[in-house]
């Protein structure tokens, strides 16, 4: 006999926090539809929200602690393997020194709110240098940029997609991430809104992405020349006029931004005429895209992934913030916006630095405390004092997620001592001594304590766990804690006492603390136990002068940080090559990064490994569509079979990230049938934005070789 019930959830696996109904009978998951009464999606989910459901049932997923022995893997008692890993961590660190021990904290991370309340006890206990995570590849520049202007690195605003009658959208495909720094539920939908209230969507992106087929209107741009679009955008602003309209009509937050008339000579000399060529946008429709713009009743600029992974991505990122600011559309209905979540982050933890200090090997600036991923290999590999010995990884890939995959693998396997926190045997976690893996998402309490931030609706919804998890079985805060009373025993009372109130009453503790000293009196735990689909917080609305944390209340420019990168720009362009073929990655709305290949209803079908290139680019290196066609860069070369398009523009190749799964050792049976090749067996860890370190992922160079039949 059934006995159905219903339990209501936030879906974990990609930024949208879609409202989710979970049909289930006792321990069995029936049915994984979306929560038509969640105020924040009201409704819509991805294909993605059923993979919870396999997550949990997996039985590739490990339910206890394994150790890596000459037999194989071998299970461990919890007791038995926390005391193996603080035992080995204190005697690595003993003979090598503190640093010697990294840590690395996958994307994962941010998707788990135990994560997210406990992880720097972990981190203090460590008492190492040697940090890294997947920041600096993905959204660094974002971070770096609201720090320096409004005074914190989470200070971000977000486009108000709701109300906005023109969105520009550059390297971003929110069709397939659901958002992305634009925590956005059903963007489909909200792009369609865009254009039947008489507005405008306009693309810009090397691929004819699903976002840009959604689209008013689509341009190709080539790879890592936004930030030349952007100084001819900004030039053509002033050249028009633009400027000095906003101020007839009181642009708000440029009246707070210090120095902001330096910005009129910014970009002087980078007309639309001189960057067309280059950019593959004609000077007249650089001049156009302005125009519509500026004219527009409001308009929001966004820039994502392919804008923030490339040599110019902090400068590029910044130049969208000053478009948005100098036209008045920060902090305005319909432009850039920045939420309030009911959980304060920003009032509650620091605001983050940059430079205090530099990676060993390559001298690469840190970012609150965290080196650059494309470190990491070189720090294991080079021999001397602060060699990387001993390895900490928290729930990421980076085997398949960060430049020249293949380096790091080596490196991994030298190790000394590695651990990781995860509940598979996969491409990196393959390397480790000892695995703790903790319980699935569907086993933990969740709210969404970063995506809330970047919400483009206020909201608040705290799911408890739908399963109680097994007694031998841990959360991932569990593994945290346990850790650190093991590694830090010295450690302060005040931080004993927070470490035994999580311990007793769980990250939910931490959470009803967090939302006392929040901006609604109403939201409280137990309001958010009443109300199970969320509450509904309203729309983004102005948050300036009071959202900015610089002690005078002023938007900081920064332009002499910034307009210095400017000459790095003029040499590399003098000397641009457009003959010399260009990689860029890509996303599906099925996976993301490398977590979700383990899903039979998620992977099958038409393999989606393959190289996208332009008909016109075919053509010239002799390859035919569904070739197998060998792809070499700097550091690698991989084999993949040939995908003819016209998505592409010419010049162009395309290859999603995050597959790659057949590697020895790797024990997720239905991501090796599907395995794929590893785009960053092909990306180059010495290609870097210099200005902060953050990867260049996008726009490496690439040659092509038909493979003998």
């Amino acid at each position: 006999m059934v006995n159905e019930q219903v339990h209501f959830r936030t879906c974990t696996l990609c930024e949208a926090m879609c409202g989710i109904e979970v049909t289930h009978d006792g321990e069995k998951v029936l049915s994984i539809k979306g929560d038509k009464n969640d105020p924040f999606s009201q409704g819509y989910i991805c294909p993605k929200a059923t993979a919870l459901q396999d997550l949990h049932e997996d039985p590739d997923r490990l339910r206890k602690p394994i150790e890596r022995t000459a037999e194989g893997w071998k299970e461990l008692s919890w007791p038995e393997a926390l005391d193996k890993v603080a035992t080995g961590i204190q005697s690595l660190q003993k003979q090598h020194g503190q640093n010697a021990l990294g840590i690395y904290l996958g994307n994962p991370n941010v998707h788990n709110m135990g994560s997210m309340l406990t992880t720097k006890h972990l981190l203090a206990s460590l008492k190492s240098r040697s940090r890294f995570s997947a920041t600096s590849i993905d959204q660094l520049p974002h971070h770096i940029v609201s720090m320096h202007l409004f005074g914190h690195m989470l200070r971000i605003p977000v486009p108000d997609v709701n109300r906005t009658q023109h969105m520009l959208i550059i390297g971003g495909n929110p069709l397939a991430s659901n958002g992305s720094i634009m925590t956005a539920a059903n963007m489909r939908q909200k792009l369609k809104d865009i254009k039947g209230r008489d507005g405008k969507v306009v693309v810009i992106d090397p691929r004819r992405t699903e976002t840009a087929e959604a689209a008013s209107e689509h341009h190709f741009i080539r790879p890592a020349t936004d930030v030349l679009l952007l100084l001819a955008m900004l030039n053509e602003i002033y050249a028009q006029g633009y400027v000095n309209q906003n101020k007839a009509i009181n642009n708000r937050a440029a009246a707070l931004a210090v120095d902001i008339e330096q910005l009129e000579s910014f970009a002087q000399g980078y007309s639309a005429e001189n960057v067309a060529a280059i950019t593959g946008i004609q000077a007249a429709e650089i001049k156009r895209l302005v125009k519509e713009f500026c004219q527009a009743e409001s308009a929001v600029c966004y820039g994502r992934m392919g804008v923030s992974v490339q040599e110019f991505g902090l400068l590029s990122q910044y130049l969208i913030m000053v478009i948005n600011l100098v036209t008045g559309r920060l902090d305005e209905v319909g432009g850039l916006m920045f939420p309030k979540p009911a959980l304060d982050i920003v009032n509650n933890t620091g605001p983050g630095y940059l430079a205090k200090r530099h990676s060993r090997v390559n001298k690469l600036p840190d970012f609150n405390g965290d080196y650059p991923v494309v470190a990491m290999a070189d720090e294991m590999l080079t021999a001397g004092e602060g060699q990387l010995k001993g390895f900490i990884n928290v729930a990421g890939n980076p085997v398949l997620s960060t430049p020249n995959g293949n380096k790091l693998d080596q490196g991994l396997a030298q190790l000394d001592f590695m651990v990781s926190v995860d509940y598979f045997i996969n491409e990196t976690s393959r390397h480790a001594h000892i695995i703790l893996p903790p319980v699935s998402p569907l086993e933990r309490d969740h709210y969404d304590v970063t995506f809330n931030g970047f919400a483009v609706h206020n909201v608040a919804k705290y799911s408890p766990a739908l399963f109680k998890k097994k007694p031998d079985e841990m959360h991932d805060w569990q593994i945290t804690l346990e850790l650190a009373k093991r590694l830090d025993k010295k450690a302060s009372v005040g931080t004993k006492v927070e470490r035994w109130l999580t311990k007793t009453f769980g990250p939910k503790f931490l959470l009803g603390q967090g939302l006392k000293r929040g901006p609604y009196p109403q939201v409280s735990m137990k309001a958010l136990k009443q109300q199970v689909h969320g509450i509904d917080l309203g729309p983004l609305g102005s948050m300036l002068p009071a959202g900015l944390k610089h002690k005078d209340k002023k938007i900081d420019l920064n332009i002499d940080f910034y307009k210095a990168d400017l000459a790095r720009v003029a040499e590399v362009f003098k000397h641009y090559n457009d003959d010399q073929l260009l990689l860029i990655g890509r996303r599906h709305v099925r996976s993301n990064n490398s977590w979700l290949h383990n899903s039979q209803r998620l992977v099958k079908g038409k393999s989606r490994c393959t190289l996208m290139l332009h008909p016109d680019t075919a053509a010239q290196q002799g390859i035919v569509h569904g070739q197998s066609v060998k792809v070499s860069s700097r550091v690698g070369s991989i084999e993949i079979e040939a995908q003819v398009t016209d998505e592409l523009m010419p010049g162009i190749v395309s290859i999603p990230h995050g597959w790659g799964h057949g590697r020895k050792g790797v024990r997720q049976r239905i991501a090796q049938a599907h395995a794929g090749v590893s785009l960053n067996d092909l990306t180059d860890d010495t290609l870097i934005d210099k200005l902060c370190g953050n990867a260049a992922v996008n726009g490496v160079p690439v040659r092509l070789e038909v493979v003998s039949a």
